[in-house]
């Protein structure tokens, strides 16, 4: 590596090399942390390249049970692969939906967490577009670039991703990690409860090496699922009247893609009055408790806006909400999108609720082609023109994951983000 400075920067050489000679020994990580600050371009193996790494991970062993923080082996990346150190992940609802609802009897032992950030370490033959060093986020959502689905401006989807077989175990069957002679499930294609992760190359964004991991680690789901859906998916416009129900960190996403789309009226749909004052951080003018009202949520909203919202985002994953958040809608053009995951129940509706002339769509990571829209969504927190910080309310290590997943199943953070390596 010292040779790679010395090519790079004769002068950081030179007081390297001055260091070493008073007894100061840069150790590799050190090296590679300088470069970066350095704003330098390199491309070096790391010690760890080609060996099995042994790191802290949180395990699920099993549904319904408190995570385990283990020593795992995290095997070398093969061809077209990527082995990333994570630096910070945030936990999301989704990971505690497999834990606690969705329960996938298929599903289990997994690493969880799928909103993470990190550093390359090495890559597998036929990688070109990473190299070690550089900064990264995990998708969930691939984009190969290659099939149908990624050719077509219509869609996010990929057919190469972990969700085209195994949607409903929310895993591939092959792994690079393991611990105690078992294979561990990469949860979403991720997992980034886990100091080092393995993922194919088509499932990884090159980002911004100024962007700070710790905050744009939520835009590997949360942030970028809300934002879009407002202005991906149901296309916002301009003076428009949006609702958004569920004021969790996707729902406030989503607020936010609302406003910056020029929605002249957000009206912020939750239970728990105490979120409104998030909400118009984020750019709520409205908040209806549906709590406060003896009549259903669409009644009021209709009488609120003349009839109904323009458009209607549903940030909970409830099927009921689901309905009401259609109902609310406008007839003759609004539009109302599913954003809240769930795979459990089935979701109705009254037929002459779409004939009248709404319209009911789905997104999916708020319809980013996500190696495009991840680097972009970067650039915007860079720029001041989508917040990030104001998401996170809890920090911690990863070793305390599980007072982590206990804050977001009460109800009682935004976000929390998990330090995951030193």
């Amino acid at each position: 590596m010292l040779k790679t400075i010395q090519r790079s920067s004769p002068h950081l050489h030179s007081c390297i090399t001055s260091a070493s000679a008073a007894g100061f020994q840069p150790n590799c990580l050190f090296l590679q942390q300088l470069l970066q600050t350095s704003g330098l371009f390199y491309s070096v193996e790391m010690a760890t390249a080609g060996k099995v790494i042994r790191c802290k991970a949180a395990v699920a062993w099993e549904p319904n049970k408190p995570l385990v923080i283990e020593e795992i082996e995290v095997a070398p990346p093969q061809a077209n692969e990527v082995r990333i150190q994570i630096v910070a992940t945030g936990v999301c609802h989704t990971d505690l939906y497999h834990l606690f609802e969705g329960m996938h009897k298929d599903g289990f032992p997994a690493v969880l967490g799928h909103e993470g950030a990190g550093i390359v370490e090495s890559v597998g033959p036929g990688v070109t577009e990473f190299q070690p060093g550089d900064k990264v986020i995990p998708l969930f959502v691939s984009q190969c670039r290659e099939c149908r689905f990624c050719k077509s401006p219509k869609t996010n989807q990929c057919v190469k991703g972990w969700a085209a077989e195994r949607y409903d175990v929310m895993a591939l069957e092959e792994t690079r990690l393991s611990c105690k002679g078992k294979k561990l499930l990469q949860f979403l294609g991720t997992s980034t409860f886990s100091e080092y992760t393995v993922l194919n190359q088509i499932a990884v964004a090159k980002i911004d090496p100024a962007a700070p991991l710790d905050k744009v680690c939520l835009l590997g789901c949360g942030v970028c699922t809300g934002f879009g859906a407002a202005v991906n998916t149901a296309k916002v416009e301009a003076g428009s009247t949006c609702a958004v129900f569920g004021l969790g960190a996707v729902g406030l996403a989503a607020v936010m893609g609302c406003k910056f789309a020029g929605a002249k009226r957000i009206i912020a749909v939750d239970i728990n009055p105490e979120k409104f004052e998030k909400a118009k951080v984020f750019g709520a003018t409205e908040f209806v408790n549906p709590k406060d009202h003896s009549r259903p949520i669409n009644q009021v909203l209709a009488e609120m806006t003349d009839g109904g919202v323009d458009y209607s985002l549903e940030c909970v994953g409830n099927v009921a909400v689901m309905r009401s958040a259609l109902e609310s809608c406008v007839k003759g053009w609004g539009v109302s999108v599913l954003v809240g995951w769930t795979d459990l129940h089935d979701f109705a509706a009254r037929p002459i609720q779409l004939i009248s002339g709404r319209t009911w769509k789905g997104t999916l990571f708020g319809g980013f082609k996500s190696k495009d829209g991840v680097p972009e969504m970067v650039k915007f927190y860079l720029d001041r023109k989508v917040k990030l910080d104001e998401f996170i309310t809890h920090s911690m290590t990863l070793e305390k994951v599980n007072e982590a997943v206990e804050l977001m199943k009460n109800g009682q953070c935004i976000r929390t983000v998990l330090r995951v390596s030193p």
